[in-house]
């Protein structure tokens, strides 16, 4: 039910697949690969473990997972060279990032200890590329099938690109393509894209 996968017109260097820290983790939730342009630039695609029902087994592995994303985190940082990860975190953020924040607070998503642990990753130095051009409430990426989530606009934020100081110099937008999600037999998510000036 996960994959993760970097299409790309330009040349790809160094591909990895899998997160680093648990050679027995067999889920495809990790590829990250130096995509060849201008500028170099270290592209990571993510799928973050959703984690329900919490507490329990699957909660536990979101956040061993979590620690093992800000350990290969950290390193990007380090090597202060431009880097990304993107994709699906299953983390709310904050309460702005949901139409009724209220309707998560039990949610492995909305947990304290998931939000934590993303301000963990977030505190070592990244920029979230959509919040930073565009910050307040209102900016969804998912919306639940059941309910009539998308035609009442009872949305969430969880699709995050965060970049790395030097990646964040080269942002020039960052965007989430909506209409998408008015299609027929539509994702629940819809893309999230940004342009680097590389």
């Amino acid at each position: 039910f996960n994959g993760v996968a970097i299409l790309s017109k330009l040349p790809l260097e160094d591909i990895t697949r899998g997160l680093p820290g648990d050679d027995s983790d067999e889920q495809a939730r990790w590829i990250e690969a130096t995509v060849i342009g201008k500028i170099p630039i270290r592209v990571c695609g993510l799928y973050l473990p959703n984690g329900n029902p919490a507490p329990g087994p699957k909660y536990d592995y979101k956040l061993d997972w979590m620690r093992r994303l800000k350990v290969r985190a950290q390193q990007l940082i380090n090597a202060e060279e431009p880097a990304l990860m993107a994709g699906d975190y299953n983390i709310i953020a904050q309460p702005e990032d949901a139409a009724t924040p209220q309707a998560w607070l039990l949610d492995a998503l909305h947990l304290p200890q998931s939000r934590a642990a993303f301000r963990d990753i977030m505190n070592l130095g990244f920029t979230e590329a959509h919040k930073s051009l565009h910050p307040g409430p209102g900016h969804y990426s998912f919306w639940d099938y059941q309910a009539g989530s998308w035609q009442r606009n009872n949305g969430i934020r969880i699709d995050h690109f965060l970049l790395t100081p030097s990646c964040a110099d080269l942002l020039l937008e960052c965007e989430v393509d909506i209409a998408i999600r008015g299609r027929e037999r539509p994702s629940d998510h819809v893309p999230v894209w940004v342009q680097l000036d590389s």
